[in-house]
């Protein structure tokens, strides 16, 4: 039996029922993408069952962005998402980071228009930081990963 008291902040509230727990957890990850599976079924190519759309303004597109990615401000995803994206090839969005909920808003309004969409967690912040290549409008870049949000060698093996 799970220990739990008003003493133990971690345990105040019990974890929910094992099934419980799995249904929430597949549920979430029918949300969400992670930056390093992203990055790797781009660079895979070929067909990736994917589209990805940067949904921040231009002058943050500019300022870098995943490479391949559309640019479609949360903004304009109403007036241009038809021209741009085809319902039939799921949407991954993204925005700056953790901090930020543009994407969010973007997956919310893309879904509303009857797209198949997933949120990119980490956003373009955990994509540099985890020193995968992007573009900018001098051109591409790329820095060292940082240790703190992945592995300086290897695989992270989550």
């Amino acid at each position: 039996m799970i220990n739990t008291t008003s003493e133990n902040p971690v345990l105040r509230v019990a974890p929910a029922a094992p099934a419980e727990a799995a249904a929430y957890f597949r549920a979430s990850l029918a949300f969400h993408a992670d930056v390093s599976d992203v990055a790797a079924v781009l660079a895979a190519g070929g067909d990736r069952g994917f589209v990805v759309v940067d949904s921040r303004s231009t002058e943050s597109w500019d300022q870098g962005h995943v490479p391949g990615a559309v640019h479609l401000p949360t903004a304009l995803i109403a007036e241009q998402a038809e021209q741009l994206l085809d319902k039939s090839v799921p949407v991954v969005t993204y925005c700056w980071g953790p901090g930020c909920n543009g994407a969010t808003r973007a997956a919310l309004a893309l879904a509303e228009l009857g797209y198949h969409v997933k949120e990119m967690l980490g956003g373009f912040e955990y994509w540099v930081r985890e020193g995968f290549a992007y573009e900018t409008w001098q051109g591409p870049g790329r820095k060292d990963a940082d240790p703190l949000t992945a592995p300086v060698e290897g695989e992270c093996g989550c």
